[in-house]
Order: structure tokens, then sequence, then C-alpha cells
């Protein structure tokens, strides 16, 4: 079989031809950046419109929102005043009514009943014993206990952490604030306290 190789002209104008195209594609690349097209121009001037248009958005927001707020400061003074009236109207009458039928009834209404501890007369001098007659019965917050022994809230978490520490109490983590429950061991104590001849 025989292959036709074709003569040297053709071969000479194929490179030829080749080598220009390299150097116009080599040309176009580094006088590219330097041209600008008239897309390109249309495109600068469109961006510098967007720009302008994004910033008069912009201060038409802010003056809205200036607005706004004006409006709600305006409003917020006094948004609900006849339904404030005419709420405080219907609770004032309805007190009357009340008061009115307690004496014609001529009933006396029972005082709420405030919670009382059940903890025996003693005379607490140390307020470990006192805090573990409180929480006897009840689980208390650090709070509750606070205000019982009229201690500030430094004093009170001291000692709480050292009947904690000591096993006296224990610490439920999962309510918040924390509440505190006694122990076996601080019934124990709290049984030996009241055995004792000087809680007579």
């Amino acid at each position: 079989m025989l292959v036709e190789i074709p003569e040297p002209e053709v071969i000479l104008g194929v490179i030829l031809a080749f080598s220009i195209g390299l150097v116009g594609l080599y040309a176009y690349y580094k006088i590219r950046p330097f041209v600008k097209s008239r897309t390109e121009i249309y495109d600068s001037s469109q961006v510098e419109r967007l720009e302008y248009y994004e910033r008069q958005l912009i201060d038409m927001k802010i003056r809205l929102d200036a607005l706004e707020i004006q409006g709600i400061e305006e409003k917020s003074e006094d948004p609900n005043l006849e339904l404030k009236q005419f709420l405080e109207r219907l609770a004032k009458n309805e007190v009357q009514e009340k008061k009115s039928e307690i004496s014609i009834k001529h009933e006396v209404i029972p005082e709420k009943e405030t919670y009382v501890p059940n903890i025996p007369n003693t005379n607490h001098t140390n307020p470990i014993d006192h805090v573990l007659h409180l929480i006897t019965n009840k689980s208390m917050t650090s709070r509750d206990i606070q205000i019982t022994l009229k201690r500030s809230r430094e004093h009170t978490s001291r000692l709480m952490k050292k009947l904690f520490e000591e096993g006296y109490v224990q610490r439920n983590t999962e309510t918040k604030p924390y509440t505190y429950s006694i122990t076996e061991k601080g019934i124990a104590k709290v049984e030996q306290i009241e055995s004792s001849p000087s809680a007579a």
C-alpha cells in the first residue's frame, strides 16, 4: 500500500499558516487589555448607573426606617389608652360588686393560708441546724433559705456548699435555681439534735 506524501509547498504552507496563527493569537492577548470594546464601555457606564441607583435606594431605606421609628415612638406614648381605661373601669366595677355582695352576705373572706413548715420549737443558734430543719419537709432554693435565715447571699451560698460537701443535703441541678433537699445523713443529724438534752 502506497502512502501519498504531499508536495513540499503544501507542507510549507500549512506550517506557515500555523505559525502566523500562533503569532496572531499572542499579539491579540497582549493588545487586548489596552483596547476597550464598545460593550465594555457600555458595561462601565451601566455599572456607574447601578451604583448611583443603589446609593439612592439605601438613602430612601434609611429615611423610611427613621420615619417608622418616629411613628412607633409616637404610637408607643399612648397605644391603647381607651382599652386601658375601659379595663380599669371594668375592674373597679367588679371590685365594687364584690364588696357589695360581701356586705350583703356579711361573710368574712378567709385570708390566704401561708405555708409554715413543721419545725419543732427549738432555739437555733447554729445556722446549719436551722437549715436542716427548714428543708426536712420541703426542698427549698438558696434564695428561700437566704430570706428565712436573714443572711447575705454569699453567706447562704457558702453554708449550702458546706452542707452539700458534707453530705447533709443534695442539690437538684435539673431545676433553675437549684433546689436543696435533705439526705439520710441530714435527717439523722436532725434527729440527733432533737433528741439531745439541749433541745428540750
